[in-house]
């Protein structure tokens, strides 16, 4: 009886220091690697972008950032995960396709861009 309690305790404490483990989700320094990759990412997708002109460079330089900026939002819920961070993956798409579609409406003139961008704005609000 006294080692089936002994074997639980350690059972038991066991599982709890492998459930720390688990929270954390991933190292600092694969964290630092991801982040650096993230950021070759969107140079390299700016850079791209420099072969575009006008609205199309602008709508191809807010996809980039978006995309770097959910990237960004998505490890860190990988990292730290949370209910804060979850929300700032939820905002980071929204604004992010905020961005792209206001840039589109720039292609739009008088009210049919004044109709675009309140379009846009109602999506980013249903986000």
């Amino acid at each position: 009886m006294k080692t089936l309690k002994i074997t639980l305790i350690a059972a038991a404490l066991s599982l709890a220091f492998n459930a720390s483990s688990f929270a954390q989700g991933m190292s600092k320094t694969a964290h630092q690697a991801a982040e650096e990759k993230i950021e070759a990412e969107y140079k390299s997708a700016k850079t791209g972008c420099n072969s575009l002109a006008g609205n199309a460079k602008n709508i191809c330089l807010a996809e980039a950032k978006g995309k770097e900026s959910v990237a960004k939002s998505e490890l860190e819920v990988e990292y730290k995960p949370s209910a804060k961070a979850r929300y700032e993956v939820r905002m980071a798409k929204a604004e992010g396709d905020y961005k792209v579609a206001k840039e589109k409406c720039n292609a739009f003139a008088d009210a049919a861009k004044d109709k675009c961008l309140a379009d846009a704005k109602a999506a980013f609000d249903k986000k």
